[in-house]
Order: C-alpha cells, then sequence, then structure tokens
C-alpha cells in the first residue's frame, strides 16, 4: 500500500529556516546594492543588512559620513559614525569600538559598542558596515566582516555594470564615426547627382539625410523602438537607393505587434548597412534586400537578408569576435550588445556561405526588465513602408 505524500508544515529545520531568511533578506538587499553605494542605494539596503545581523542598530556609510542608519540611536550617534568611517576607510581593517568611542547619556540606549568593517572593492575603500550592539562578540565581529564581504561584492558588480555600459556608449560612438564617413561621401554624391536634374528629388533626399543623421548621432537613450530604428532604416534604404538605382530592391514585411519593442540603438542599421556594402555593392546585376519582422510569442524575431555574394563563416566569426581588422560595420558590436542587454542567449545568429547570400538573425524579448526608452523620444508606431494615409508600399 502507498503511503500517502503529506505536505511538511515547516521548512525542515532551525538551521534550514536560518539560512533561508538569510538568503531572502540578501536577495531583497541585492538590487538596491548593484547601483552602487549611494545614499539611495544605502537606504533601500540597509534594513535588510540589519535583518541579517540581528542588531539594534546599523549604518552604512561612505569613508566620510553616514549614507543611512537603521534603528535605534541614529539622532545622537551618527555623528560618531562618521568618525568610525574615516579611521576605517584610513587603516582598511575590521575595528572595534567601545563606550570610550561612544559616548551616551541616554538610559537604556542599547547603541555601546560597534564593530567597523570597511567595504573594500578592488584594493579602494569605499566605505563601511556599522553593527551597533549592547555588547561585542566574537560572533558579531565575524557576521559583519561577511556582510561587508558579501556587499563589497555586490559593489563590485555594480561597478563592473558601470564599467561595461560606458564600453557600450563607446562602442556606439566608434559605431557612428565608423559609419557616418562611408554613408555621408556616398548620400552627398548621389544627392549633388540630381541637384540639376531632379531638384525636387534632391530636396527630398537632403531632408531624408538629415533626418537619418540626426538620429544617428543624437546623444541621449541606450534604446529605442523598432518603430524608430526601421524608419531610420528606411530613410537609409532611400538614399542608397538614390545611388545604386534599380540594382538594390528592397523588401520590407512588418507585423504591427512588434513596433514597440525597445531594442539597443543601433542594432539593426548597422546589419542593413553590411548587406549593403558586403553583400549587394560587390555583386553583379539587381541586389534584393529582404527585412522582417516576425511576432514569435514573447519574442520578436528580425531578420536581414540579401542575395549577395555571401561571406566566409570563418570571418563572421571573427567578426562577431570582435576583430577590428576587417571592415565589418559593427557586427561584433551589435552581437556584444545584444548579449549584454538581453542575455547571451540573444546574440545574432548569421547564415551566410561565399556566392549563397547572407542571413541574419536577431531574437529579442517583447520584454525586458529596466530597457525602457527614453521619456525624451515618443514612439512612431506607423508601419515602416505606410504613408500618411496609412497605406502600404511593401516592396520598393
Amino acid at each position: 500500500m502507498r503511503t500517502p505524500w503529506r505536505r511538511r508544515g515547516h521548512l525542515g529545520t532551525e538551521a534550514d529556516r536560518a539560512a533561508f531568511r538569510a538568503l531572502h533578506q540578501a536577495s531583497l538587499a541585492s538590487p538596491a546594492l548593484r547601483a552602487g553605494l549611494t545614499t539611495d542605494s544605502a537606504e533601500r539596503a540597509i534594513r535588510h543588512l540589519r535583518a541579517l545581523l540581528g542588531t539594534p542598530a546599523l549604518a552604512l556609510t561612505d569613508t566620510a559620513t553616514v549614507l543611512a542608519w537603521d534603528g535605534v540611536g541614529g539622532g545622537h550617534h551618527a555623528d560618531q559614525a562618521a568618525t568610525l568611517a574615516r579611521v576605517a576607510a584610513e587603516r582598511s581593517s575590521t575595528r572595534t569600538a567601545d563606550r570610550s568611542h561612544l559616548h551616551c547619556d541616554r538610559p537604556g540606549c542599547p547603541v555601546r559598542t560597534a564593530v567597523i568593517s570597511p567595504l573594500v572593492v578592488e584594493g579602494r575603500v569605499l566605505g563601511t558596515v556599522q553593527a551597533f550592539a549592547p555588547t561585542t562578540s566574537a560572533g558579531l565581529v565575524r557576521a559583519t566582516e561577511e556582510v561587508a564581504q558579501w556587499v563589497s561584492g555586490q559593489l563590485e558588480l555594480a561597478e563592473l555594470d558601470a564599467h561595461r555600459n560606458r564600453m557600450i556608449e563607446a562602442e556606439v560612438r566608434a559605431l557612428r564615426a565608423q559609419i557616418s564617413p562611408h554613408f555621408i561621401y556616398n548620400s552627398l554624391g548621389a544627392i549633388a547627382s540630381f541637384v540639376r536634374t531632379d531638384p525636387d528629388r534632391a530636396r527630398q533626399l537632403l531632408l531624408e539625410f538629415a533626418d537619418f543623421t540626426r538620429y544617428s548621432f543624437r546623444r541621449h537613450g541606450e534604446y529605442t523602438t523598432l518603430a524608430e530604428e526601421l524608419r531610420s532604416i528606411e530613410r537609409y534604404l532611400l538614399l542608397e537607393q538614390a545611388r545604386f538605382g534599380d540594382r538594390l530592391q528592397v523588401t520590407l514585411n512588418i507585423a504591427p505587434e512588434v513596433l514597440t519593442v525597445v531594442v539597443p540603438f543601433l542594432c539593426i542599421q548597422p546589419l542593413v548597412e553590411n548587406a549593403v556594402r558586403h553583400g549587394l555593392e560587390r555583386a553583379e546585376g539587381t541586389g534584393h534586400l529582404r527585412i522582417v519582422a516576425h511576432d514569435r510569442g514573447p519574442d520578436a524575431v528580425l531578420e536581414v537578408e540579401d542575395d549577395g555574394v555571401g561571406e566566409d563563416p570563418e570571418r563572421v566569426r571573427r567578426a562577431l569576435a570582435g576583430d577590428a581588422g576587417l571592415d565589418s560595420v559593427g557586427l561584433g558590436n551589435v552581437d556584444a550588445r545584444l548579449r549584454a542587454t538581453f542575455g547571451d542567449d540573444h546574440g545574432l545568429v548569421v547564415e551566410t556561405a561565399p556566392g549563397a547570400g547572407t542571413k541574419v538573425i536577431v531574437r529579442v524579448p517583447k520584454f525586458a526588465p529596466g530597457v525602457t526608452v527614453d521619456p525624451l523620444h515618443g514612439i512612431d508606431a506607423r508601419v515602416p513602408g505606410t504613408r500618411d494615409d496609412g497605406t502600404r508600399s511593401a516592396e520598393r
């Protein structure tokens, strides 16, 4: 006879429950600390850190001032905590303080001793964790040190995130510089060819060129909507078609449901420019470029495909690895930014071979935490290839 399964009424042993509570409090403090050591992050994290130590009071400081205090005694002990922080920062080691350092004339105040442990990131003391209690024990010293080391780890991750963001910004600036000389020269040459023969078209192309460069060189906003990115791509292709004429045929097939998806700024345009420069420009006869955006449940899937000369897969692999010696407009840059934004499962997929054309596939989630459009930029949710009256021109 099978013994019926019974739900346990508690979470293991007391040690299990204590470990769970500690992990839970750490998980609650972590998001704030990943923003770095600031007054705001300290105030959001400190009550969870005090719950980890179970002390009457806890302070988080930088090297000179108290950023946050949780518990009793903050009003009359904060200045003393700032002094203790300065001493700990100079000596870079865990220290204890007794009543001679924490003068107090408040009867019943439990802040009589303190353990001060430095927050160290890459050999630099950024601040301290200070645990206050009626008495100091070896267990409290060890626990405070462990919490300080964990907080230091979170702050180090915050610095790595900040460094990564600075690198991404630098890469976007480099990408702009890489695109602009080639494109500007060719575009202005194409526009100049129409000045006398077709002034109206030359004027329209100048307006498209101005809008394209305004978008490409804008200074604020790490992210944009797919609609905005595709609108810029459409302007780019209008200018390239002015240069190539009937040699460049473009098909757009865009699902309206994905237009508001947020993507890293300039993440699709370099793929289109690569298709034109390396796929179609070197091919004889008419070249076809197809840009498709699908709605795939939680994801949006984009495909940029050309029937040009194709590429050596090993060369593509090197480009995705960031080989600066290759003449590839930002392929590695785009791949790295997609992975940094959405995770390693969202890198570029490239299908190509010499003589077989190239297809680049981009898969991005429709919604991702922290990935939002700068509020200064509105969302243009029209389908690229449509006119103001709503009619659509899919093939150009």
